[in-house]
């Protein structure tokens, strides 16, 4: 069975980060290890919450992996909460990276054109830093524009400058880019007429190649979703389907699961129904796509 890290902080209560990875992760028949970099009561978005910083701990469970010699066939990053930690992952990467285990960072710092509260443009460039050490990073518009200090655009712009977007990521050292969160206003003769869809799109820096995926969009957010898509995605990856086929799971997924939030009248708010879509994953898994 393949082994994955995957390296964020746990919310009690709240369906995000490790408390979204670890289930999924394990649903898809791929053994789920976990660093947690802090836990907290509830998500962020729950007032009151308590928190308690574990970035301590992180070196003293490394140097114990390593004396086990426990290895990983993957590593997968989320939510990091401070320059240390960042420095931290760099370390982890070279003590338990190279090989064939692949390095997956979903740089979790932002969305909508802002940064997440407590970060700034100084961490986006130290996030960029480390996604250079990524086999695959797998940021969305807003994190993607911060990550290389340029304007976050909503909309009017075409398949060319994603396709830059893209490749300046690509050139800070990731091998490969799947980019989420993609919205043009009207067809593109490259991808056909994708208006009102949202979409993901991928650059393989090694042969050059762009793929893309649009779906449609519900006019609804919840948290967690991208910590999702990051664990169907990885997941895929580690089960051996193809970049494309990985990517396009982990979006379909994120929609049945909202849909499937958004069927029951007294749904919560603070999560998807994700548990609930386990069956429609695991016939897209057995049919390998």
């Amino acid at each position: 069975m393949k082994r994955i890290i995957t390296i964020q902080d746990i919310s009690c209560v709240g369906k995000c980060s490790l408390t979204v990875a670890l289930p999924v992760i394990s649903a898809m028949g791929v053994e789920a290890c976990v660093l947690p970099t802090a836990v907290l009561s509830t998500h962020t978005v729950f007032k009151g919450f308590t928190f308690r910083d574990l970035t301590a701990d992180i070196t003293p469970i490394c140097n114990h992996w390593k004396a086990e010699g426990i290895g990983f066939d993957a590593i997968y990053t989320g939510y990091l909460g401070s320059f240390e930690q960042l420095d931290l992952m760099g370390k982890l990467f070279d003590d338990f990276g190279g090989g064939e285990t692949m390095i997956i960072v979903d740089p979790c710092m932002a969305d909508n054109g802002k940064l997440y509260p407590g970060f700034t443009q100084e961490f986006a460039f130290a996030m960029a830093k480390l996604s250079g050490k990524a086999d695959i990073v797998i940021p969305n518009m807003t994190e993607a524009s911060f990550m290389l200090g340029i304007p976050y655009r909503k909309s009017g712009y075409d398949v060319d400058y994603v396709k830059k977007i893209m490749k300046d990521i690509a050139a800070l050292g990731a091998k490969k880019v799947v980019l989420k969160g993609i919205e043009f206003e009207a067809g593109e003769p490259e991808i056909g007429n994708v208006a009102g869809k949202i979409g993901v799109a991928s650059y393989d820096s090694l042969t050059g190649k762009f793929s893309w995926y649009f779906h449609e969009k519900i006019p609804q957010n919840f948290h967690g979703t991208g910590d999702i898509f990051a664990s169907v995605f990885t997941g895929a990856m580690l089960r051996g389907m193809t970049l494309e086929k990985s990517y396009a799971l982990a979006a379909d997924f994120v929609v049945e699961s909202i849909k499937e939030t958004l069927s029951h009248e007294d749904h919560n708010w603070y999560g998807v129904d994700f548990e609930a879509v386990f069956p429609y994953l695991w016939k897209r898994l057995e049919n390998n796509n």
